[in-house]
């Protein structure tokens, strides 16, 4: 089995060799030149497929196949390569490629001030820094959190995900990105998310205040932590917090101090059908950070986000970059956001996943294997459970190589979740495809044995 019980889909496994086997020459030998000069390492090298073009919601092989990304890596609110995100690019390009790190420019400047206006108070309630990755920002994040208060120590949720580098691994809850590697950063302390059953704290109300209590009884008893760091939705599986849970989590951290910094890096950006997914809960970060959307799909791009008082080290360095105000990514930036403002891209992924969750609904009824269905505008989750409860990672990973075979891609998360992150510009004809391909795929595995 191929299935990773955490970030994603792994690609050691016997499915992924069987589906390496059946590619054709020229995507073949693309695939194995690739193996020879690159790092193998688990979710990347070895690679599914060999791509040589992407166009709105289509990826093509090099063998000319055309595949539904449903995937991503969740950058491609706009689709693939949207003309006014490609051109913005090549527009900075052509006036300014690069611009050394002791100088603003236009487009950096014009994208901070986009950012920060669109939080409550705007300009003056809130700073900004740029970096050219999400995994910087969140270790910017850190940084800015242990300047603020005085503290180096940190809550995080049992398998979360916040990025590869080090410090960001360090309070990440994925044990894939962490077991090995010896001693990570200190002083970070995990709890169980939410929004997975009863937890080992015995929560069994709805609400799960008994993780909520846990973290104030933490928090009274550490104070040597300055800062919380979670997704509000957990991306990789589509797992939604409790009615009221993000409220109750913002008082506690106002309680003792502690910084509240949300990681959006995957779900911000109208993909939920807010802008930022915490509008949704009815409360604001001290710190929010940006990423993957952010740069339209075209460029790296991501920011850190945090209220003005916090700006209190200027003779310190928290994110001290080469690329920290690229003016390609930021006007990639610029014109993603105003695609999605354009285009009212917010009010588009809610209408549209409210219409695909009812149709993955349908398949639930005809799937028994289908457990739960869970939508939060267009970021979906197909949880897959065998009829005695137990997850069904094996099925998960037939779906998936099914779908892939009928011209789909998504990620299995948990190892036992599809997925499910259109671009929001998609047509409606394609999720009409996509949801044929996936009630195909759902019949074909159910009858292929142990699950």
């Amino acid at each position: 089995m191929s299935g990773s019980p955490g970030e994603g889909d792994g690609n050691l496994g016997p499915l992924r060799a069987a589906w390496r086997a059946r590619r054709g020459p020229t995507g073949e030998a693309l695939l194995d030149a690739d193996e020879r000069v690159f790092f193998r390492q688990v979710l990347s090298t070895p690679c599914l497929e060999a791509v040589v073009r992407a166009e709105g919601p289509w990826l093509v092989t090099a063998d000319g196949a055309r595949i539904l990304d449903f995937h991503g890596n969740s950058v491609h609110q706009l689709g693939h390569g949207h003309p006014a995100v490609v051109d913005a690019v090549v527009e900075a390009l052509r006036t300014l490629p690069f611009c050394p790190r002791r100088y603003t420019n236009p487009w950096a400047v014009r994208l901070a001030e986009r950012l920060v206006a669109a939080l409550p108070g705007g300009i003056g309630a809130w700073k900004c820094l740029l970096l050219p990755s999400g995994s910087l920002a969140v270790g910017a994040a850190l940084k800015l959190a242990r300047y603020a208060t005085g503290r180096s120590g940190v809550v995080a949720f049992e398998g979360s995900f916040h990025g590869a580098g080090l410090d960001a691994a360090s309070v990440s809850g994925e044990p894939l990105f962490r077991e090995g590697l010896g001693p990570l950063l200190p002083g970070v302390r995990f709890l169980p998310p939410p929004t997975r059953g009863t937890c080992r704290f015995g929560c069994r109300d709805a609400a799960h205040t008994g993780c909520t209590d846990a973290l104030a009884e933490l928090l009274a008893r550490s104070p040597d932590v300055g800062a919380l760091i979670a997704e509000p939705v957990r991306w990789t599986t589509v797992e939604l917090p409790p009615e009221g849970y993000w409220q109750r989590v913002r008082a506690i951290c106002d309680r003792f101090g502690v910084l509240l910094i949300l990681d959006e890096i995957p779900s911000a950006l109208a993909r939920t059908g807010r802008l930022f997914p915490h509008e949704h809960f009815g409360i604001v970060p001290d710190v929010l950070l940006l990423g993957k959307g952010l740069g339209g799909g075209v460029w790296p791009q991501a920011a850190m986000l945090a209220r003005a008082e916090l700006d209190l080290v200027p003779d310190k360095a928290i994110g001290h970059y080469t690329h920290e105000k690229s003016p390609a990514g930021a006007a990639a930036a610029l014109a993603t956001l105003e695609v999605i403002e354009r285009e009212d891209l917010c009010a588009r992924a809610g209408r549209l996943g409210a219409d695909l969750g009812a149709r993955l609904e349908a398949l639930r009824a005809r799937h028994p294997l289908i457990a739960t269905v869970r939508v939060i505008g267009l970021m979906l989750g197909i949880e897959l459970r065998r009829p005695d409860g137990a997850p069904a990672p094996a099925v998960a990973d037939r779906v998936l190589y099914g779908c892939l075979s009928r011209g789909l891609s998504f990620k299995i998360g948990g190892g036992h979740v599809l997925t499910l992150c259109p671009p929001i510009t998609i047509g409606e004809a394609e999720l009409d495809s996509a949801v044929a391909i996936l009630d195909a795929a759902l019949a074909e595995a159910a009858g292929g044995g142990e699950q």
